[in-house]
């Protein structure tokens, strides 16, 4: 279901529980958001290889967007802004596919 601001909202599944929302305009955008929520190593190379499964149905629909995603932390630029800290947590995914529910 798309938002006014073209946006679409989809919905974190685990265990078949729904719980925490994203926005995004595309299934991706919203992914690495949650992305980014994950429990973070101490480097890209660390995390993708402990990457986790996360699924987000779109709401207003049956589709869940199937991701691997990990996310590390690496410090912040020099032209943070002052209220940022001295760490940041990146994230990143990839694609596994989509299921349609049965409920």
């Amino acid at each position: 279901m798309v938002r006014e601001d073209g946006k679409r909202n989809f919905v974190m599944r685990e265990d078949g529980e729904e719980d925490s929302v994203f926005s995004g305009n595309m299934p991706r955008q919203a992914a690495l958001k949650a992305a980014r929520r994950l429990e973070p190593e101490d480097s890209e190379d660390a995390a993708e290889e402990d990457a986790e499964e996360i699924r987000l149905r779109e709401k207003g629909t049956d589709k869940v967007h199937i991701f691997e995603a990990w996310a590390w932390e690496e410090e912040a630029p020099e032209d943070k802004p002052d209220w940022m800290g001295a760490e940041i947590t990146k994230g990143n995914v990839s694609k596994k596919g989509i299921e349609h529910i049965e409920e």
